[in-house]
């Protein structure tokens, strides 16, 4: 499952152990973040490596995102993960 997560401009270390296999940086403060974990799951994951009190979304999505002016190679983890 794909997740979305704003963390208010914060990043999460996609390196970072947590319940999910990969993640990837869009821009500070927003992340895709692949998991077979539940939604709760992933949400305690990332609230983990965020300072307290950071504002904090996460929410799944149904397909891949469509997106522009985001990090370069985002485009590419997308196709890498949909190979898998």
């Amino acid at each position: 499952m794909l997740y979305l997560a704003d963390t208010d401009g914060h990043e999460v270390d996609p390196a970072a152990d947590g319940p999910w296999f990969d993640a990837f940086s869009l821009r500070a403060g927003l992340t895709l973040i692949d998991s077979p974990d539940s939604r709760s799951a992933v949400y305690h994951g990332v609230k983990r490596l965020v300072p307290e009190g950071t504002s904090l979304l996460v929410a799944p999505l149904a397909d891949d995102p469509k997106f522009k002016g985001m990090a370069s190679g985002a485009s590419a983890w997308l196709a890498e993960r949909s190979r898998r």
